[in-house]
């Protein structure tokens, strides 16, 4: 069997992509933003519940070129964060810094506390540095940032690498400082969609591993859950009760609570719930496996793809499980050609997102009838989470 794909929208993007990265849907269900990356700027138009631009677009000049970091952008549009090499910094659309947090430089063999971006940005040493991540609370109300530790003032002890930090947007005042108990390449937060004290932080450490943490801020206290085995949070359910995952040896999909648990017997290992790709001999030992990639289509629904161990057959195949129905992965087949780009997004309120080869638009899917075999459009595309926004005060830290 499989599930058609009907298209819900197409949704251009805001810039050439010769000049900036692809675009990325944010936000919740009708409050939904496009943002895309440019070198000296990041763009954003407010979308109304059709997709359709609702206002005027906003741009963000960028202190620093976007191979240098990562960005995130508040639900309203009023405020974008950048986390640099050196520091988080706050930029208002005026291109006024509303304030910078200085950190340990993201170059591991650097022990520098840079003041500038000028003081490094032309040296070949720092031309590949690892980097962090930032994120706002759903109601844009609180930062996450997970910096290289230390802060230009303090630290947490001699053997903390990486810190995550709950910082005040109105300032840049630090409430509460964690240690991360990781190493990282790069990360990437996915907040609770509804609660405003919750975030999740997925965090890869190369070939080391993929720690995961979820943290909960009570006013008082940052606790931290360091969920167990080397997982990516792909994507974090509608209601923020469930996680889906990818470990990091690609082999199973998941859904847990927030706690790291296995909800039901919601595991799928690809060798035995992916039937082998189209054409292959009986004997081929090259079985799929799961992207580290997906998400909540809605609250029982998920997306998951297989494009990598794929690829070089020129096929890609996504796949929808419906964890409250039959649970077996149900391949996915569009109408036209869904692109060989990503990202491949779960929105959460029924729809998906591909990008076309041109990286010139969007478009949005949502599901159609489930059919038996026929003949179909693959993807290349792998999948990425929908990014959007996730918290509130003070510096206590609790860990379990």
């Amino acid at each position: 069997m499989s599930v058609r794909a009907r298209l819900r929208a197409v949704v251009p993007a805001l810039l050439p992509s010769a000049e900036a990265d692809l675009p990325e849907l944010l936000g919740p269900p009708g409050r939904r933003l496009l943002a895309q990356r440019a070198d000296d700027a990041l763009v954003v138009q407010p979308l109304d519940e059709a997709l359709a631009p609702a206002g005027g677009r906003v741009r963000v000049p960028a202190p620093w070129p976007r191979r240098r970091g990562t960005w995130a952008v508040a639900p309203d549009a009023s405020l974008a964060v950048f986390a640099g090499v050196h520091a988080v910094r706050a930029v208002e659309p005026s291109g006024a810094t509303r304030w910078e947090v200085r950190h340990g430089c993201w170059y591991g063999a650097c022990r520098e506390t840079h003041r500038s971006y000028e003081e490094y940005g032309d040296r070949a040493d720092h031309r590949y540095p690892d980097r962090g991540s930032v994120g706002f609370s759903v109601d844009g109300s609180f930062v996450w940032a997970h910096v290289r530790g230390p802060l230009a003032v303090g630290e947490l002890g001699p053997d903390v690498v990486d810190e995550w930090l709950l910082l005040d947007p109105a300032d840049g005042r630090v409430l509460a400082r964690a240690d991360a108990r990781a190493a990282a390449a790069g990360s990437f937060h996915l907040p609770h969609p509804a609660d405003p004290a919750q975030m999740g932080l997925s965090i890869g450490e190369g070939q080391d591993g993929a720690p995961l943490r979820w943290g909960r801020w009570d006013g008082t206290e940052l606790s931290v859950t360091c969920v167990g085995g080397d997982l990516t949070l792909m994507s974090v359910s509608p209601s923020g009760e469930r996680l889906m995952t990818v470990t990091h040896d690609q082999d199973a999909l998941a859904v847990r609570d927030t706690g790291g648990a296995v909800l039901d017997g919601l595991e799928w290992d690809a060798e035995t719930a992916v039937p082998p790709r189209p054409g292959a001999e009986p004997d081929d030992d090259e079985r799929p496996y799961w992207d580290w990639a997906g998400g909540f289509v809605d609250e029982t629904t998920l997306i998951g793809s297989t494009v990598e161990s794929e690829e070089d057959w020129g096929e890609g195949r996504h796949w929808i499980i419906d964890t409250a129905g039959a649970r077996t992965p149900e391949e996915i087949t569009y109408p036209a050609p869904a692109g060989s780009r990503p990202p491949v997004a779960a929105l959460g309120d029924g729809g998906w997102v591909t990008a076309d080869d041109s990286g010139a638009a969007l478009s949005v899917w949502e599901r159609g009838q489930s059919r038996g075999n026929s003949s179909v459009f693959r993807t290349k595309s792998t999948t990425v989470p929908v990014r959007s926004m996730s918290v509130p005060k003070s510096t206590g830290v609790l860990f379990s």
